[in-house]
């Protein structure tokens, strides 16, 4: 069956996933059943629908009326009915084997020939399921991720006698929907996103269960060492220990005891504290979720990398799915800053084998069998040897810099790492800045963090480790080096700040010209709570741009969460916005600027700059720099746009 030809499709099952898969069909504009064996379950699953949609609609979110899209369901508990001329069957019933064989056996005689099943199964075998049927090769998975309507990924999943023509269909349908399908090649259990989520989530709770972190630690490094977009055992109340407790099961049951799942969390869900659902689980979610920033253990941090590395490295080795395919989903479906297999890179592939062999030679676990496919990895130079995408043609590792509209974008890119800044990043900032301070179709700078979680959380020691007083000092120098280029650039540097901008990421903001915020951007110079000082600059541009005692208060305090509309008051942050606008207003400002006149800025910086401490000098750098600019035709430019009521067009001459 060619897409083109699908124009009804049948839910079954009207639970959150069911219900979520009608809706997402139903906006895509596909005539949907959705069926359950109560009619009190149906109603129940329309009215979700309702609900979403007119969310959806309040933000500017659906292109349909919502009343247009209701129009689409019709509810029905009669099966028959529910399949009678339906294209394509989309299962969504409760995770029990013995449940979907059912489904599939009465489904199968009043289903259309031409119809495809696909199921929902989060790690279910799809080949089972189809023998059940008497179309094993119309069948797939398909499987969405939770909540249906906002996330992206779907996994497109060939059973053993899925036909080639059924998952073109199916990939073809999710696109349709709006998703973005990765294929898994092979039935195997767990499919990608479960399959390495898992068995990390479960090394979460072994490394507490053994005694070697609590829970704080390994949700500190997990989130803010390793960048995850929660702590661990916050992510697994969002999944629901039950259903993490359950795939580690069925995992266990067909490959073995590497996966056998920790006591602890079979003590969590024999006491029914499945997380978020239950409002309790790792956490009491009436008190909220609160993570230190800094509790991290680079032991536990290679630990956890290690058995991810693992696991990935398995499915590739089996076929189930390419590395390239693994770390998108990893990113759509788990909401990784990047795929397992960069995160490993990073790492280093060989380290992790190391942290593997060390603790199957300490606790003779089976989960730490290093894998042969992973030894192969780390003898060819990693999961990306050749270094990832070859389409990227940057010369940087740790930042983007690209050029438009005569802006000079430096984005700070290690998203998974909170953005922080390594001796490498300086390096490369500073090649940027000369660079583009070089360039004559730049006229102005604009410096952003990757991702909405960091502008930069700070500096990463695990980068340097200095063994001397000299080597700190010269770190320190360099820095103040690097971050001064900002100030001594000629041209406007605009800084966008959202999420965390702490540390020497707060420096960095601070030698910038401005700086427009986020409302969730989140300050401060944390360095006393070390025992340090800010060391790039911050004990000196702070108080120039705050003031003396503003600047005593944010060093001395060590406080890391002064908000946006506080730092705005304290005359740091030029423009708070909101998040979502952030990127489109911090263009606008950087193209405003890179209008002006270029001769009349860079006089105007350098006049500031040399008036901070010395405020005669200030005054004769202004006086020298207004005489000669008169010289200028963008003087005269500027006087004739002012005269005849029109922009100037300033070329710096």
């Amino acid at each position: 069956m060619d897409v083109d030809d699908i124009t009804t499709i049948t839910v079954l099952g009207a639970g959150n996933m069911g219900h979520g898969i009608a809706e997402v069909a139903a906006i895509a504009g596909y005539d949907v059943r959705l069926r359950d064996v109560e009619d009190d379950l149906v109603r129940a699953g329309y009215e979700n629908i309702e609900w979403s949609l007119n969310k959806l609609a309040e933000k500017d979110r659906l292109d349909a009326d919502p009343e247009t899209v209701l129009d689409r369901i019709s509810l029905l508990v009669d099966l028959s009915a529910a399949l009678e001329d339906t294209d394509v069957v989309i299962e969504a019933v409760p995770e029990v084997m013995d449940i979907k064989i059912d489904v599939y056996e009465e489904v199968a005689e009043h289903a259309p020939d031409r119809a495809i099943f696909a199921t929902n199964t989060s790690s279910l075998s799809i080949t089972d399921l189809s023998e059940v049927t008497d179309r094993p090769e119309q069948f797939c998975g398909m499987h969405f991720f939770n909540p249906p309507v906002r996330m992206q990924l779907v996994e497109v999943i060939t059973g053993a006698h899925t036909s080639d023509d059924t998952i073109e269909a199916i990939e073809a349908l999710a696109e349709a929907f709006g998703k973005t399908p990765v294929r898994v090649r092979k039935d195997s259990p767990g499919f990608i996103v479960n399959r390495v989520l898992t068995p990390l989530l479960n090394e979460a709770c072994w490394a507490v269960h053994e005694g070697d972190a609590d829970i704080a630690t390994v949700d500190s490094t997990s989130k803010y060492d390793i960048g995850l977009p929660m702590g661990a055992f916050e992510l697994a109340d969002q999944v629901g220990n039950d259903v993490a407790h359950h795939v580690l099961e069925y995992v266990n049951s067909e490959l073995g005891q590497a996966y056998e799942p920790c006591p602890l969390l079979t003590d969590k869900v024999e006491a029914e504290q499945f997380g978020e659902k239950t409002g309790e689980g790792w956490y009491d979610h009436d008190e909220g979720v609160a993570i230190p920033t800094d509790a991290g253990d680079p032991a536990i941090e290679r630990r956890l990398l290690a058995v991810l590395a693992n696991e990935t490295a398995r499915l590739i080795d089996n076929d189930v799915a390419p590395i390239e395919a693994i770390d998108e989903a990893m990113m759509l479906g788990a909401g990784f800053p990047e795929g397992p297999g960069k995160l490993a890179d990073e790492a280093g592939v060989t380290t992790l084998v190391e942290t593997l062999e060390e603790r199957h030679a300490e606790t003779g676990h089976p989960r730490y069998a290093v894998s042969d496919a992973l030894e192969r990895i780390a003898d060819d130079g990693g999961f990306y040897p050749d270094g990832g995408d070859e389409t990227d043609t940057r010369a940087y590792e740790q930042i983007s810099v690209t050029v438009e509209d005569r802006v000079g974008h430096i984005e700070i890119d290690r998203p998974h790492r909170m953005n922080s800044i390594t001796v490498q990043m300086l390096e490369e900032i500073d090649q940027a800045v000369e660079s583009l301070q070089e360039d004559d179709d730049v006229r102005a700078l604009l410096v952003s963090g990757a991702g909405d979680r960091a502008f930069s959380a700070g500096f990463d020691a695990a980068s340097a480790a200095p063994g001397s007083g000299l080597e700190a000092t010269e770190l320190s120098r360099y820095g103040q080096q690097v971050f001064g280029a900002f100030e001594e650039c000629p041209k406007p540097v605009v800084a966008a700040v959202d999420g965390y901008c702490l540390g020497g990421g707060m420096e960095l903001a601070t030698a910038a010209d401005m700086r427009i915020a986020g409302e969730g951007a989140q300050f401060g110079q944390p360095e006393h709570d070390l025992g340090l000082l800010p060391g790039w600059g911050g004990t000196q541009r702070l108080s120039a741009i705050v003031g003396e005692g503003r600047a005593k208060e944010i060093i001395f305090t060590a406080r890391n969460d002064y908000d946006a509309e506080t730092m705005a008051d304290y005359g740091f942050v030029n423009e708070v916005v909101d998040s979502g606008g952030l990127e489109e207003r911090a263009w606008e400002l950087a193209r405003e600027l890179a209008a002006g006149p270029p001769i009349a800025q860079k006089f105007t910086k350098r006049a500031i700059l040399a008036g901070r401490d010395d405020t005669d000098a200030g005054l004769e750098v202004e006086a020298s720099a207004f005489g000669h600019l008169f010289t200028t035709d963008d003087v005269w430019e500027g006087l004739a746009a002012f005269q005849q009521d029109r922009d100037p067009e300033f070329e710096g001459k």
